[in-house]
C-alpha cells in the first residue's frame, strides 16, 4: 500500500518515517510587503523548496509543508512533489493554526514525531535539523534546538504531545506555551556552532538570502 506521497506504508514508519518534518511555510508576509516567504527565492529556488531539502537532507523520508498566503503559487512555482502539501485557510490567524493543520495532518500516518521547521529560518541547516532528529526515542520525545543554552528551532514534538500543543497554539506563539508548561521534559540540543538562527522578517533581513 502507498500514501499520496508514492511512499510504501510500513517501510518508511520502520526506517524514517518515524519522525516526519512538518514545514511551516504559510505566512503572508506582512512586514515584507505581503510576499509570502515560501515564495522568497533563495539559491536560486523558492525559500519553501530550499526548507523541504534541508528536512530531506536531514533524514526525513516524510514531509509535510503548510501552505497558506498563495497556497496556488506556492503549488506552481516550487518543486514540493514529493511532499504532502497542507492547506491553512486560517493561515492569517497566525503560525498557530499552520501548526495545529500540520500535526493535524500527520495523525494516522504512522509518524511518531514531527520534526517541525520554519521556512523562514533558511540559516538552520542540514546538520542542525539531523541533531535534533537524532534525539528522537519515542512518542514522549520534546527536544529543541538551543543556540548558546537558548531554546530555538527546530523542534522535535513526539506524538504523545501533538494533542496538547493543538489545544494551546493560537495566534502566533505555536508550541511556545505548551513547551514552557513541559520545559524540564524538554531535551536540549546545542546547535549554535552549525548554524544561524535568524529569521527573514523584514526587509533588512532579505541581506540573509543568498
Amino acid at each position: 500500500m502507498t500514501d499520496n506521497t508514492g511512499h510504501k506504508a510500513g517501510t518508511e514508519d520502520q526506517v524514517g518515517g518515524r519522525v516526519a518534518g512538518l514545514l511551516l511555510a504559510a505566512g503572508g508576509g506582512r512586514r515584507l510587503g505581503g510576499r509570502p516567504k515560501a515564495l522568497l527565492e533563495h539559491r536560486g529556488h523558492p525559500l519553501v523548496e530550499h526548507a523541504v531539502g534541508v528536512l530531506r537532507a536531514a533524514g526525513c523520508t516524510r514531509v509535510h509543508v503548510v501552505l497558506g498566503a498563495r497556497a496556488e503559487d506556492v503549488r506552481a512555482r516550487a518543486a514540493l512533489d514529493d511532499c504532502v502539501l497542507v492547506d491553512n485557510p486560517d493561515w492569517e490567524q497566525g503560525m498557530g493554526s499552520s501548526l495545529r493543520a500540520g500535526l493535524a495532518s500527520l495523525t494516522g500516518t504512522g509518524a511518531r514525531a514531527a520534526l517541525v521547521s520554519l521556512v523562514d529560518q533558511p540559516g538552520i541547516g542540514a546538520r542542525a535539523m539531523a541533531r535534533v532528529r537524532a534525539g528522537y526515542r519515542d512518542e514522549a520525545s520534546l527536544v529543541s534546538a538551543a543556540y548558546a543554552g537558548v531554546r530555538g528551532h527546530p523542534v522535535l514534538l513526539g506524538a504523545a504531545h501533538w494533542a496538547g500543543i493543538a489545544a494551546t497554539a493560537t495566534g502566533d506563539r505555536g508550541a511556545r506555551a505548551y513547551l514552557r508548561e513541559h520545559e524540564a521534559e524538554i531535551a536540549l540540543v546545542e546547535c549554535g556552532d552549525v548554524a544561524r538562527p535568524y529569521d527573514i522578517d523584514t526587509e533588512a533581513d532579505l541581506v540573509h538570502l543568498e
